[in-house]
C-alpha cells in the first residue's frame, strides 16, 4: 500500500470523525417533562477538573487485560468495519482502593507519539500466525487513534476507551492485543 495513499485516506478519517463530532455535540435534546434534569455537582469533579465517568460497565467483556497497581483495561468489543480498520472499545479502570496514576509507558516509546501526550498509543496486535504486529493507526500529524489526555484514576473508576488499528485479513481470526505493563489478552476476530 502507497503511504501517500494510506495518509490521505487517515486524513480523510480524522477529518470525517471531527465533523460528526462537531455535528453530534451540536444538538441538545430538551429533557422530557417527565424526569427531571440531571445535574452533576462540581465537588463530584476529578483532581483533573474532568467529571468522574459512570461506574456502570457494558455487560460484555470480550477480554481482561491487568495492569499494574490495580489498573484493568476490560476489552467490550472488537470490531471491524468496511474501511480496513479494526477499533477495539473497552473500560479502563482502577480497582485498587487509591487513586492510580496512568502511566505514560501506555504510550509507548515512539517520540512521535508521545509528544502528544499520555495515550494507549503503545498498543499492538500480534498475529502469531501471520507472524506480523499491527499499531495503532495514527493522524497526519502522529497524534493515535485512541483515547488521549490520560492522568489518574480515582479508586474504583472507570473510563471509557478506544483504540483503532489496521485491521488484519480476514483469515485471522485471533490475534494478542499488547499494552505496555499490562498482561496480553487474546482476541478473538470475526
Amino acid at each position: 500500500m502507497d503511504v501517500r495513499y494510506a495518509r490521505k485516506g487517515l486524513a480523510s478519517l480524522a477529518i470525517a470523525s471531527v465533523a460528526l463530532l462537531a455535528v453530534g455535540c451540536g444538538a441538545e435534546e430538551k429533557p422530557k417533562a417527565d424526569k427531571p434534569a440531571a445535574t452533576t455537582p462540581s465537588s463530584q469533579q476529578t483532581q483533573t477538573g474532568q467529571e468522574p465517568q459512570s461506574t456502570e460497565e457494558p455487560s460484555e467483556v470480550v477480554a481482561l487485560a491487568k495492569g499494574q497497581k490495580g489498573l484493568e483495561l476490560a476489552i467490550n468489543s472488537v470490531e471491524r468495519d468496511a474501511g480496513g480498520f479494526l477499533t477495539i472499545r473497552g473500560q479502563l479502570k482502577n480497582t485498587s482502593s487509591a487513586t492510580t496514576i496512568v502511566p505514560s509507558r501506555l504510550s509507548g516509546d515512539e517520540t512521535e507519539v508521545v509528544k502528544h501526550g499520555n495515550s494507549l498509543g503503545g498498543a499492538t496486535l500480534v498475529d502469531p500466525v501471520g507472524k506480523k504486529r499491527y499499531y495503532v493507526l495514527r493522524d497526519t500529524e502522529g497524534r493515535p487513534l485512541t483515547t488521549s489526555g490520560l492522568s489518574n484514576l480515582g479508586a474504583g473508576q472507570s473510563i471509557p476507551v478506544f483504540l483503532q488499528f489496521p485491521a488484519p485479513p480476514p483469515t485471522t481470526t485471533e490475534v494478542s492485543f499488547q499494552l505496555p505493563t499490562f498482561e496480553p489478552a487474546t482476541l478473538k476476530l470475526s
